[in-house]
């Protein structure tokens, strides 16, 4: 199952746990994706997006 946005391609990003003792562990950051019915090319299809690419009305979604 991809964590990856269809629109934009916003996928998850990697870096640290740093805690108090400088301990360092690494960790991921996902996008936040939503399932969404949208119409392409006349169907319906659902797609994982963004809230980003939601907000800024990339998508147009199915009635």
């Amino acid at each position: 199952m991809s964590k990856i946005c269809e629109i934009c391609g916003k996928g998850p990003s990697f870096g640290n746990n740093v805690s108090h003792a400088n301990n360092r562990t690494r960790r991921v950051w996902y996008p936040n994706l939503q399932k969404i019915k949208t119409v392409q090319n006349g169907t319906v299809r659902t797609i994982k997006v963004c809230t980003s690419c939601i907000r800024s009305g990339y998508v147009v979604k199915a009635i």
